[in-house]
């Protein structure tokens, strides 16, 4: 799109089916780079990402060319695809529906960076549910409780 500048800066976070600790650590490095190639190929940028066992938090530097759901769609059916042919876990690997969206300016991308990486500190602190609540009320979004997790059989 010629004549379009932006800066759009979004922390994309979304959680295993049933919040399940499925994501070892002997294959976390492998699905860093697998989902950093999805992003590329999608004319995207990766600036962090972080797989705990239960869920992903990505920094995303995005265009506008592409719409967000429409990127973290194929992250998610492109990772669980790759899991699943691999046979990583037992049975079917598959994330939850939806994900949270949360935008940065350029000057908050260094603390933001470091919130990803310390994943495994921070949640030694708190769950995941948790900081996913704080992020929602933090950025003020409405949402239902009903609708948040889907229960853990």
């Amino acid at each position: 799109m010629a004549n379009t500048y932006t800066q759009i800066y979004i922390q994309v976070v979304f959680a295993v089916q049933g919040r399940q600790n499925l994501i070892g650590p002997e294959r976390k490095e492998e699905l860093h780079k697998y989902i950093n190639g999805i992003v590329t190929r999608q004319g995207q940028k990766l600036l962090a990402i972080h797989c705990m066992p239960d869920h992903t938090h990505l920094l995303i530097g995005i265009r506008p060319n592409l719409a967000l759901s429409d990127l973290v769609g194929d992250i998610k059916t492109g990772s669980s695809n790759h899991i699943n042919e691999n046979h990583w876990v037992v049975g079917r690997f598959s994330w939850q529906e939806g994900f949270g969206a949360f935008s940065y300016s350029h000057s908050q991308l260094s603390d933001v960076i470091r919130y990803i990486q310390n994943q495994v500190e921070h949640h030694a602190r708190k769950s995941f549910r948790e900081e996913y609540m704080e992020f929602l009320k933090k950025f003020q979004v409405p949402y239902q409780d009903q609708y948040l997790f889907e229960p853990v059989d």
